[in-house]
């Protein structure tokens, strides 16, 4: 894989939580190979605030570190959980959505046995109805799983990442009466995004909830699961917009709690 390891403690710290709140397990691989310092400060930092937010919200984060799959305690986790977050990172293998053709320009971080992991746990989710946000690469996922296929290297890519720094703010368009456009109150919003992968095609499960300018897909959701929400930017980014990032976290810990309330 690589030296550089996020540093699972500050995610186990469980002191600033409120202990009644739902059980919302993290998904997310702390590495993949080929992470550099770049990739490992981001990983970090955005794990980080994802976790701040999920505990603002009034939920208990958990880490499942998906590079690690057999973890003992992660598959159980995700079978307490109330609810569930796929994080971003590394790109896709395009043999899950049916690629087998030479590797995308600009590839970087593949770990075929994650992704296997993150759809395996995607579909149970889905099954038992758990509120699920899927942020990044969990949003490519939700799609694979969900029977969908993959651009491995967005050719036009200005609108979407920039060169350095990387995250770039972009105007998506949700569409009106989607979940996304519900939570936010609005049908376009400025997010931050920095990606050269994204949505093809979605299955017949998922519908698109949000676009870019191009037509790329941003933002999709299930047609029949209570609350499964898929966004291709990151609401976690440090500059993004702390008032978003708290409806949508605080949106997920809500359906979660009501999930832990009628299953008890």
């Amino acid at each position: 894989m690589t030296d550089l390891v996020v540093d699972p403690t500050p995610f186990l710290d469980t002191t600033e939580e409120d202990p009644a709140g739902p059980l919302i397990p993290l998904v997310v691989s702390l590495t993949f190979p080929g992470m550099d310092r770049g990739a490992h400060e981001l990983q970090d930092s955005f794990t980080r605030i994802a976790f701040d937010a999920v505990r603002a919200a009034g939920g208990r984060p958990r880490l499942v570190d998906s590079a690690d799959p057999g973890r003992e305690g992660q598959r159980e986790l995700l079978e307490q959980a109330s609810g569930v977050v796929f994080l971003g990172g590394g790109d896709v293998a395009g043999a899950c959505y049916g690629y087998f053709g030479p590797p995308p320009a600009n590839e970087y971080g593949v770990d075929r046995r994650a992704d296997e992991f993150c759809i395996a746990a995607i579909r149970e989710s889905v099954a038992r109805d758990l509120p699920t946000l899927a942020i990044c690469r969990g949003s490519q996922l939700l799609a694979v799983a969900c029977g969908g296929t993959l651009i491995g290297d967005i050719e036009n890519w200005s609108l979407h990442r920039g060169r350095s720094p990387l995250f770039i703010d972009e105007e998506v368009l949700l569409e009106p009466g989607s979940e996304i456009a519900r939570i936010l109150g609005r049908t376009r919003a400025i997010v931050r995004n920095g990606h050269h992968q994204a949505v093809a095609t979605i299955g017949p499960e998922l519908r698109v909830s949000a676009r870019a300018h191009d037509g790329i897909i941003e933002g999709t959701e299930h047609r029949a699961a209570s609350w499964v929400v898929g966004m291709q930017w990151h609401p976690e980014e440090p500059a993004a917009d702390p008032v978003d990032r708290a409806r949508i976290f605080g949106e997920l810990v809500t359906r979660a709690r009501d999930r832990a309330a009628h299953s008890a």
